[in-house]
């Protein structure tokens, strides 16, 4: 299908997904860009292709040529994007192996960059609680450079939650900057699930206490504290080495 006008119901429906209420309502998000197109068509949630070039059709998924003023008006993005895709909302799965669980990150960028760091570093699970930023925030899903689609990501009530895991047999450990042990001193012999908090904040109190551990870097006193990315990053490298000299 051809579309050339800014007013065409079917643009008004992809502006409408840049809205996370709008994109809560309908299961469905925009992606942008064929590295993205990619792994999304490898997970099989494509529902809809748009773009001026008709090279990006694919067989079985509805294809929208649009103008590049169409393409535009629905990206995010300054420079001028050549595809963009409706996708569906991938499906959680069954919580297994080990977890990242995140309190209150508000920062897209963040969130994009520890999505990448779970995929890099042996976590199985990505948790965020209620009040942290969307997962399909656009910015959220670029940052991730596609990892988005080869994490478990579940949004839950993280007191609850936090309840349900230690009686599973998890190793629950909590960051704080000033009082927690250095990391390297807590002994990993079982499954585990790391715990960060808020950009500014850190973890809230109520969720700390029910950690087992309280841990944090070992850094030069110089330095008050790190980018929760970077902060998360560093933590999940040093624990996925260590489980992988248990082995």
């Amino acid at each position: 299908m051809k579309i050339e006008s800014l007013t065409n119901i079917h643009v008004k429906h992809w502006v409408k997904l840049r809205e996370k209420k709008y994109r809560d309502e309908s299961g469905l998000f925009l992606i942008e860009g064929d590295h993205l197109l990619n792994e999304a068509l490898q997970k099989g949630v494509v529902k809809e292709i748009v773009s001026n070039d008709s090279s990006w059709k694919k067989e079985n998924i509805p294809f929208y040529e649009v103008t590049p003023a169409i393409l535009k008006k629905i990206s995010h993005q300054i420079s001028s994007t050549k595809v963009v895709a409706v996708c569906e909302k991938v499906k959680e799965k069954t919580i297994k192996g080990n977890i990242c669980i995140l309190d209150c990150i508000q920062d897209p960028g963040n969130l994009g960059t520890i999505i990448r760091s779970c995929v890099a570093f042996g976590i199985d699970t990505l948790v965020v609680s209620q009040d942290t930023v969307d997962v399909y925030n656009e910015k959220v899903i670029r940052a991730s450079e596609g990892l988005f689609f080869h994490l478990n990501i579940v949004r839950k009530n993280l007191p609850l939650f936090l309840e349900e895991i230690k009686k599973d047999d998890y190793l629950l450990l909590g960051t704080d900057v000033k009082n927690g042990k250095c990391l390297e001193s807590i002994e990993i012999n079982k499954k585990y699930a790391i715990l960060m908090g808020n950009e500014g904040k850190g973890v809230q109190k109520a969720l700390a206490s029910k950690c087992n551990e309280m841990v944090n870097i070992s850094m030069s006193n110089s330095c008050e504290s790190l980018n929760v990315a970077v902060a998360t990053s560093i933590i999940l490298y040093s624990l996925n080495n260590r489980k992988k000299a248990l082995k």
